[in-house]
C-alpha cells in the first residue's frame, strides 16, 4: 500500500526530477548517550521512516510501501522512460536499498532496470562531506557506464535519498556524454531538508 507522499521538484542538469517527500520533518538534539553518541528525537515523513527502516535497520518489510508509492507516482508518466538506472551504492551494506527498490519499481512498471553505471574505484560516502568542491573532487572520474544500455534511450535515474545532488549530477553528466542517453529524468524517494 502506497505511503503518504508530498512530491517536490529537484533541479539539476537533468530534464526533470522529483523527490517523493522530505526525509525528516524535525530533529531535536537530546544530548549524548552512555556510549558517547549524539542522540536526536527525529520525526520523519512516512516515506522517510520507511526508507530509514530499510536503509539503517535492514527492515525489508518497508520495501513494499516504498515501491507502491513510487509506482503510484510514476504510472502516469511511465511512457517517458525506456530504462531505469540506479545510482551505484556507495557502501558495502548487506542490504542495498537503491538496488532493491529499483528492481521492485522496475518489475511493477515493466520497466527494464540497467545496473550499467559502476564505480572505477572504491567510493567515499558523501554523507559527511559538506564542502561542495570536495564532493565534486571525490566524484570526478568515479563512474563508468555501459553505453549499449543507455544510448539513445530516455533514462530514469533513481536514488533512494537526495542530499546535495552531487552524485546525481555526476551520473547524469556521464549518462548524457559517455552513455549517449537521449534524456535523463531523476527520481528519489526522499530528500533532506537542506542540500548539504
Amino acid at each position: 500500500m502506497a505511503a503518504e507522499m508530498n512530491p517536490t521538484r529537484i533541479f539539476g542538469n537533468w530534464k526533470s526530477g522529483h523527490a517523493l517527500d522530505i526525509h525528516t520533518i524535525s530533529s531535536i538534539y537530546l544530548g549524548i548517550n552512555e556510549f558517547g553518541h549524539d542522540v536526536f528525537d527525529t520525526e520523519r515523513s512516512e516515506l522517510g521512516e520507511l526508507l530509514y527502516r530499510l536503509k539503517y535497520r535492514q527492515d525489508r518489510s518497508a520495501v513494499s510501501g516504498i515501491v507502491d508509492s513510487a509506482v503510484a507516482f510514476l504510472q502516469r508518466s511511465r511512457n517517458k522512460y525506456d530504462v531505469m538506472v540506479p545510482v551505484p551504492p556507495s557502501g558495502s551494506r548487506d542490504v542495498q536499498p537503491v538496488l532493491i527498490l529499483a528492481n521492485g519499481i522496475g518489475k511493477a512498471l515493466d520497466l527494464p532496470v540497467a545496473d550499467c553505471v559502476t564505480v572505477r574505484r572504491p567510493a567515499t560516502p558523501l554523507k559527511g562531506v559538506m564542502d561542495p568542491e570536495r564532493r565534486k573532487e571525490l566524484l570526478e572520474g568515479l563512474y563508468t557506464v555501459k553505453r549499449a544500455q543507455t544510448q539513445g534511450k530516455s533514462v530514469l535515474l533513481f536514488d533512494d535519498l537526495y542530499r546535495s545532488g552531487a552524485t546525481m549530477t555526476a551520473v547524469t553528466q556521464l549518462l548524457v556524454t559517455e552513455g549517449r542517453a537521449e534524456a535523463v529524468r531523476v527520481l528519489t524517494i526522499t530528500k533532506t531538508r537542506s542540500n548539504q
